[in-house]
């Protein structure tokens, strides 16, 4: 397969999959926004998505604060931020266009009708452009997408491609989500496990579309550090971390029998899911969360650097 070809599947992925996101941390932000959070932790939820986006200066170059209307209009619609929702759905399409030799029909029309469609919500009535709305669309588009890319094509090179962006951008966005419950935690220890610590952690499940499936295997037992265990170590969790690393070496591994050869990207993956699965959660949890947070974010763009040079991409 082209490096180019690969390059524009594995960007096609990451984009959707980030627009999800977005919609994601806008709506934890949202709920999270209806409980008092006196003072402390961080300015507010608004500002808190902006940094777990990593988009703080950015939106810092508008001049505008950080409040539930500035901070919704520049995560969905504006040009200027690379992970605003009308940003990556425009690059996933670009880059789709790219690939089209490589895709279905089916992907291609889902994706580029699903950007007509945003194109319109933009322009539209006032009602159809609110927070929740656009939310709910977001990720249902990005599921049509996954879905007809899983049902119409061929299990190649381009599959892995696909999939291996997907799930390095799921991995990341994953900790992100995790980030924003502590870049809003309460001021003081003594609060923690509290009645709004406790509805926070139950926002970032319904959030994450995981309310369900964790009611199922914890059975209603929400308490932190079962909630964090569920999306980092949980392996049946899809959009826990050790899962997403997983599918990552997966995939990889995949490539490399295709080639012939194992490349710096599967030697980053094993070390990144390697490191996981030794761990535990009450290590994690003592040591700090939101450091090793922010260390396993700094591993998975490393990891994303790896693939660059081991697959020739110019990057995006």
């Amino acid at each position: 397969m082209l490096s180019r070809t690969a390059e524009s599947l594995y960007w096609t992925s990451r984009y959707i999959e980030r627009a999800e996101t977005t919609a994601r941390l806008l709506e934890v932000a949202y709920r999270m926004s209806l409980t008092p959070n006196s003072s402390g932790g961080h300015a507010n939820e608004w500002a808190s998505i902006l940094a777990a986006a990593g988009v703080t200066a950015t939106f810092a170059e508008t001049g505008q604060e950080p409040d539930a209307e500035n901070v919704t209009k520049f995560m969905l619609f504006d040009d200027l931020n690379p992970s605003s929702i009308k940003n990556c759905i425009r690059s996933a399409r670009e880059n789709v266009r790219s690939a089209r030799p490589a895709l279905t029909s089916e992907v291609w029309e889902t994706l580029n009708g699903g950007y007509l469609q945003f194109n319109e919500l933009e322009n539209g009535r006032a009602s159809a452009r609110e927070l929740l709305p656009m939310c709910d669309w977001t990720k249902s588009q990005a599921a049509a997408v996954r879905g007809s890319f899983e049902s119409t094509q061929l299990r190649n090179e381009g599959y892995d491609f696909f999939n291996l962006g997907y799930y390095i951008e799921r991995a990341d966005n994953t900790a992100r989500l995790l980030d924003v419950k502590y870049y809003v935690l309460l001021p003081t220890i003594d609060m923690v496990g509290g009645g709004v610590d406790q509805y926070q952690w139950s926002t970032l499940l319904r959030a994450v579309s995981a309310r369900r499936a964790y009611h199922w295997t914890y059975s209603g037992d929400y308490s932190p550090e079962k909630i964090a265990h569920f999306l980092i170590l949980n392996p049946s969790t899809p959009r826990s971390l050790l899962h997403c690393t997983e599918m990552i070496d997966f995939h990889l591994s995949r490539l490399a029998r295709a080639s012939g050869s194992r490349s710096l990207a599967n030697r980053q993956a094993m070390t990144v899911y390697g490191n996981l699965v030794e761990t535990d959660i009450r290590s994690i949890v003592s040591d700090g969360l939101h450091e090793f947070l922010t260390d396993f974010i700094a591993e998975i763009r490393k990891l994303d650097e790896a693939v660059n040079r081991s697959y020739l991409f110019w990057g995006q």
